[in-house]
Formats: structure tokens, C-alpha cells, sequence
């Protein structure tokens, strides 16, 4: 190739001196999207590929979490859920807090888990906490069929008066929603873990405290009523107030709060970006550490 036919297209990468503060380069994820597929189709496989029930474990744990919220925070706590049989509502929280668990939990260990491949080849390390998101979507939707299951059970074969919200079909923002937290706090901590490994056991520690201040298992306005001092620490909590506003959207428990749900969005659009731009300082010299 003479110098003259040379462009800027001719070229496959482009080493450049310093990146910009929020680098998302949406082409070069484009170009290795094969890539991506494949990370996606590794983590849905692999997980259960030599367990006896396999997929069945996608249905296997929420069921029996909602069945065991039902027994001890309903039925012997005398959590109210309203005119919603309180296992339907249990487990529309735990569809939703599933998805964000596994958002979290492995986009964290982002560098820790993948050093040696990263230390190989090159390919946009974004690839790698993108594929987990996307592999957790095929969970969650194997989740919330099973949740639709159960609300035709209750409302044709019970007779329970419920219905979604016209605006129900919102619902999957705040699954996107929950998707940017998730990734973002998971890219956050996984710029940590690779100098901080206790990190790692602090993760699965927190992550099921997290879960009691997030209202997975009653309402809001229940804790209000009986636990007020201590109300502040749900308020304020952004996975909280999603997750209550999924419920209003699917079960129609409530009116659905336009204004939170923008704050809520909002949140989960900083977190991603404040995550994106700790992970691509990281990357560039994570593999001197881990």
C-alpha cells in the first residue's frame, strides 16, 4: 500500500496518549460483538452445565426465597401486602432484585476473575461486565415468566382482584435502571477488588444486608408505620424505591411517582458513568496489581 492510499480507515486500532474522561466506544464494541455473544452464551451455559437440574435453578430460587419471605414475614411477622396475596408480591421483588444481584455480584469481579485473559489478548474490557448484564437478562426473563404464571393463577383460579398499571409497561426502564446501578457499582468495585481483595468477602456480606433495607420483602409504606426511625435508610435507597416502584407498575398497588421515578433513573445514569470512568482508569494498569 503506497503512502498516498493510506487513510484513517486503513488502520485497525489507534494507540493514542490519553483517552477521554468517559470513553465508551460504542464502534469497537461494535466490531467484537462476536465476542460478545460468545462471553454471554459462556455464562448462561457454563453455570449449570454439569448441575443435575440446571435451568431449573433459575426457577428453583425465587420460588422457594418467596415462599420462605411468605412464611416469616407474613405470615409470622404479619407484614401487610394488602389486597396482593403476599407471595405474588414477594416474588415480583425478588424477579427484580435477582437481576440487580447478579448485575453487581459479577461485573465486580470483572478484573480479579478475568487477569489472565486480560493479560493475553486485547479486546474493549467493557465487553466483559456488558456480557454478564446481558446474560443476566435470560435469568431474569425465565424469572418473570414464571411470575406471569403465578399472576394468571391468582387472578383466574383465586379470583384476586389485581391489576398492572396502565403504565406498566415502564417497568422495563427501571429494569434498565437497575441494570446501570448494578454495572456501575460492579465496575466501581471491581477497580477496587484489584488492590483491596478483601472487597470481594465484603460484596456477598453486604450484598444480603442489602437486600433488608431494599424492601424486597414488604412495602414501604409498612415500614413507615412501624419502623419510622429507621425509615431514612430505605428512603434514601435508590434500589428501594425502584423496586417498590416495579411493583406498583405490575401488581397497580399503589399510584405510580413520575418524580421518583426520574430520580431514580437519574441515579442509575451517574452511577453507570462514575463506574465507566473509575474501570477505565483501572484497565489501563490493573494487571501490575492483581
Amino acid at each position: 500500500m503506497s503512502r498516498n492510499t493510506i487513510t484513517e480507515d486503513s488502520w485497525l486500532y489507534e494507540i493514542k496518549p490519553k483517552g477521554k474522561l468517559i470513553d465508551l466506544n460504542f464502534k469497537e464494541i461494535w466490531s467484537y460483538r462476536d465476542l460478545l455473544v460468545l462471553f454471554v452464551k459462556r455464562d448462561i451455559v457454563t453455570v449449570y452445565k454439569q448441575t443435575i437440574l440446571g435451568p431449573l435453578w433459575f426457577l428453583i430460587q425465587p420460588l422457594f426465597t418467596s415462599i420462605v419471605f411468605t412464611l416469616i414475614f407474613n405470615n409470622i411477622g404479619n407484614v401487610s401486602t394488602g389486597a396482593v396475596p403476599a407471595f405474588l408480591f414477594n416474588l415480583a421483588g425478588i424477579t427484580l432484585w435477582n437481576y440487580f444481584k447478579e448485575c453487581l455480584t459479577t461485573s465486580s469481579t470483572t478484573f480479579t476473575a478475568n487477569a489472565g485473559l486480560f493479560g493475553k489478548v486485547y479486546f474493549p474490557r467493557f465487553i466483559v461486565p456488558a456480557s454478564r448484564v446481558i446474560s443476566g437478562l435470560f435469568k431474569y426473563s425465565i424469572q418473570v415468566l414464571i411470575f406471569v404464571l403465578f399472576y394468571l393463577y391468582f387472578i383466574f383460579y383465586k379470583g384476586v382482584d389485581i391489576a398492572p398499571s396502565p403504565f406498566f409497561i415502564l417497568s422495563l426502564l427501571l429494569v434498565f435502571n437497575m441494570a446501570l446501578i448494578g454495572l456501575g457499582v460492579g465496575m466501581i468495585l471491581s477497580a477496587l477488588t484489584t488492590k483491596y481483595r478483601d472487597l470481594t468477602i465484603l460484596v456477598s456480606f453486604g450484598i444480603n444486608l442489602l437486600m433488608y433495607v431494599s424492601g424486597v420483602m414488604y412495602p414501604l409504606e409498612e415500614m413507615r408505620a412501624k419502623l419510622p426511625e429507621y425509615y431514612w435508610l430505605i428512603e434514601y435507597n435508590p434500589i428501594a424505591q425502584t423496586i417498590e416502584l416495579y411493583r406498583n407498575l405490575l401488581l397497580g398497588t399503589a399510584q405510580v411517582n413520575f418524580a421518583m421515578m426520574g430520580i431514580s433513573l437519574l441515579i442509575g445514569v451517574i452511577c453507570f458513568l462514575v463506574g465507566l470512568i473509575i474501570f477505565n482508569r483501572t484497565e489501563r494498569n490493573f494487571i501490575d496489581t492483581v
